[in-house]
């Protein structure tokens, strides 16, 4: 069924009843036990509570409680006082529709959603549109970030029938779940009218409003089945996908496409990968000036680090202020990985700067992080984070905030409606030779304004946090503050990133193998999705990789081996994005199509993890399944690869070898991280190589010219590096179980050291150098299959 039949057979039937049915007020009648529980639970809420609505009795307690009162969603809870009588996603509600035969109407928001808040304020909370929705349907409330499944089987039903999606979402139900009808915001009057023509519709016609459901509901069933057969994956493809985003890549701005700008972070992943992997120069043109016009951009909070959802215009200037927790994880991994390649400092203290801003502000005192912060303060968007130059000027000393106006383009009349959003119209480099200071100088007094300007600004009344704890967003988390703690040697972010990832292990973990999405108020609930275990195992792995500890690949493999026993489609191998026993209607289990969308698909995420195990475990069957995912996501990666980007990285890493100074060898039991040292005249390579105890390898002469020496080299296709004489470490002699004659072999922690330089004026250069370590690992028994090894060290 096409967008176009679909939604012309609705509005036909739709316009065919146009009388308006007449508006009367319905008196909930709830079972006395309900009443009473739901009361219990408000004044359980204690003195602290403050309901959310425009409904009191005189002696100030809420007029409304829904059952909503009884949910650990804060997106649900914002609900609880509606004059609404919702029902959260459950059989109950369902169970309910189905004995009354009456349509659900299901509402699909999240806490920081501002469209979701004005639809609560004009039609949610008016005590005559709720009194049509109590009396005619039965009301659903879903927290999209609580239940990324429901969302996505609706998502998709919405976009079918109108071609377009967002948020808040509403869609119109038959009581065993199938969508006859759906589409987003509405106004007061528009809901008002749509749905007295509903209630018609279902009155005088419902056999054909349930044939309209059954084409809706199968053509969101054919969607969810992957394209085509199992194939190998065409070599050229993640060509053609740089090549693509280069076709609406902003030369200026940076970013892709016209406003509103997102700053798709799986495609600057593969970006990221491609300057790295390849030295691809257009590559990394897209990514520095992307990132450079972000990081100067109001999408940027200057004043307090991370950043905010999306720009709402080309520039990047004028933000969706509320900041997710997902973008803060991902951007900063990017924005570190950018500093790695090129060093540039702007970088890395972009990195600092909003992983310091998660410490401070999105952070349970016991580990874990929370989800996110509104956009609104004060009923007003951007409130909190914009300035009046008079609120500048008032705040620090004159030469300060003359400073201040001059970087951040502060202006009498403001730049966003009276007020300012601080932004640099240059970077930090032309701003010094403006000011005639020296650019550590500058950066060292706008660090020290900036601190200034957050006391004051910590003073307002801040926008809603949502204090969930999500298991998927807080593995993103964790892998950034792993990575940003190897890289930048950073005790503090180890701390917060082992701390996080016990929290979650103790709270979150249900069972062995067994994991919850969301944990608020001390109270763990909803049962994980495959992107949790996806997400968490990843994180996993790389706290293995920070500290070497066992305990983190142990955690890793046993969430591994459950998202495929939970999650695997043996059929078609892709992955369902619920567990079997989780559809509560007759939608079935969506499928995670492995497509990106604001972040990483968990199938791309499950595909770095499979091929991550692989590497540091060497179970043949990780890489068996590797292969397999590749193969069958091929059809549909072919058909549009850059919206499979981070999936076309991990395939990178799958054939190619992982990026990074550190790699494995004897199926994982050989540990091995190389760095480049500058000396005052000379670039150092140092390679460091742990061997387990019982293990060997040969050394560079092995004393049997059958046996595979190790050696240090540069691969034979780098041009504009060129390595000296490598130093090995004094040898050991063995007599092994095998062999008579002694060998010649290295144990325990050795060192391989040359000296490496760049040529000047080589175009080929590329600023990470891939170095080859050939090397056999052998036993008192056995010797396992010789390997060549691949790092890639920058200085």
């Amino acid at each position: 069924m096409s967008n176009r039949s679909a939604t012309a057979l609705l509005l036909c039937l739709l316009t065919s009843l146009m009388a308006s049915a007449a508006t009367q007020h319905y008196h909930l009648q709830r079972p006395p036990q309900m009443e009473q529980k739901l009361n219990a639970a408000y004044l359980a809420k204690g003195i602290a509570y403050q309901p959310r609505t425009e409904h009191f009795n005189a002696d100030g307690t809420p007029r409304y409680i829904n059952r909503l009162i009884l949910e650990d969603s804060p997106y649900l809870l914002q609900h609880a006082h509606n004059p609404v009588d919702w029902h959260p996603w459950s059989e109950e509600a369902f169970e309910r529709a189905k004995r009354e035969n009456k349509p659900v109407f299901l509402s699909i928001g999240y806490s920081t959603c501002h469209w979701c808040h004005v639809m609560e304020r004009e039609s949610f909370e008016d005590p005559a549109i709720a009194a049509v929705l109590n009396e005619h349907f039965v009301a659903i409330k879903v927290d999209r970030e609580s239940h990324p499944d429901v969302d996505q089987v609706y998502m998709t039903a919405v976009m079918l029938l109108t071609g377009h999606g967002g948020w808040p979402m509403s869609s119109f139900l038959t009581p065993q779940g199938k969508p006859f009808f759906g589409g987003t915001y509405y106004t007061p009057a528009q809901f008002t009218s749509l749905l007295q023509q509903i209630i018609q519709l279902w009155d005088e016609r419902q056999a054909d409003v349930e044939k309209q459901a059954e084409r809706v509901a199968d053509a969101v069933a054919a969607s969810n089945n992957l394209d085509g057969q199992a194939k190998t994956l065409d070599q050229g493809v993640v060509s053609k996908a740089v090549k693509t985003m280069h076709r609406s890549f902003d030369e200026i701005q940076g970013g892709f496409g016209q406003a509103p700008k997102f700053p798709r972070e799986p495609w600057l992943y593969l970006l990221l990968d491609q300057a790295e992997r390849l030295g691809d120069n257009q590559a990394l043109q897209m990514l520095e000036v992307t990132l450079d016009q972000m990081a100067r951009g109001g999408i940027y909070d200057q004043v307090g680090g991370g950043f905010h959802r999306y720009s709402t215009d080309y520039e990047w200037l004028v933000p969706h202020f509320e900041k997710m927790l997902y973008n803060q994880a991902h951007l900063s991994r990017i924005y570190l990985g950018a500093w790695r390649l090129t060093g540039r400092e702007q970088f890395r203290r972009v990195v600092t700067q909003t992983l310091d801003y998660v410490l401070r502000e999105m952070t349970l005192p016991e580990g874990g992080f929370y989800s996110a912060t509104d956009a609104d303060s004060e009923g007003e968007e951007g409130l909190f984070f914009t300035w009046t130059q008079a609120e500048i000027e008032a705040a620090l000393k004159k030469e300060d905030a003359e400073l201040v106006n001059s970087l951040y383009g502060v202006l009498p009349n403001g730049n966003f409606e009276g007020r300012n959003i601080l932004h640099l119209g240059q970077g930090l480099e032309a701003s010094a030779k403006q000011h005639k200071m020296s650019v550590a100088a500058l950066r060292e007094q706008v660090d020290h304004i900036n601190n200034h300007l957050l006391q004051v600004r910590n003073r307002r009344i801040p926008p809603l946090r949502d204090d969930k704890i999500v298991t998927a967003w807080n593995g993103m988390m964790i892998t950034a503050f792993a990575q940003a703690a190897d890289i930048l040697d950073e005790p503090v972010y180890r701390q917060a990133a082992e701390k996080a990832a016990d929290f979650i292990w103790l709270h979150n973990r249900r069972d062995e193998g067994q994991l919850w999405r969301v944990h608020l108020d001390g109270q763990s609930s909803i049962k994980a999705t495959h992107e949790d275990y996806a997400y968490l195992a990843e994180a996993l792995l790389y706290l293995y990789d920070l500290n070497g500890e066992s305990k983190w690949l142990q955690r890793a493999e046993e969430l591994a081996n459950a998202m495929i026993k939970r999650f695997l489609d043996k059929n078609s191998d892709g992955f369902f994005m619920n567990e079997a026993d989780s559809s509560i209607t007759a939608m079935g289990r969506p499928k995670d199509e492995g497509s990106d969308n604001a972040m990483p698909s968990g199938s791309s995420v499950a595909i770095h993890v499979l091929q991550r195990l692989w590497q540091r475990t060497g179970n043949i069957e990780y890489r068996n399944l590797t292969d397999a995912l590749i193969a069958r996501f091929a059809p549909s990666i072919e058909q549009n690869p850059n919206s499979y980007a981070y999936l076309l990285s991990a395939v990178a890493s799958h054939h190619h070898g992982e990026l990074g100074p550190r790699a494995y060898a004897a199926q994982g039991g050989i540990r091995i991280e190389g760095e480049l040292k500058q000396t005052p005249s000379q670039t150092l390579l140092s390679v460091e190589i742990d061997i387990p105890q019982g293990w060997h390898i040969n050394s560079n002469q092995p004393l049997d010219k059958d046996l595979i020496a190790t050696r240090l080299s540069l691969p034979e296709q780098v041009t504009g590096w060129k390595i000296g004489p490598v130093t090995y470490p004094n040898s050991e002699q063995q007599t092994l179980a095998f062999q008579d004659a002694p060998l010649s072999v290295f144990t325990g922690k050795l060192r391989l050291q040359a000296f490496v330089t760049q040529e000047e004026k080589s175009p080929s250069a590329s600023p990470s150098l891939p170095v080859n370590l050939r090397l056999q690992a052998c036993n008192d028994q056995v010797c396992l299959a010789p390997e060549l090894v691949t790092l890639r060290v920058v200085k």
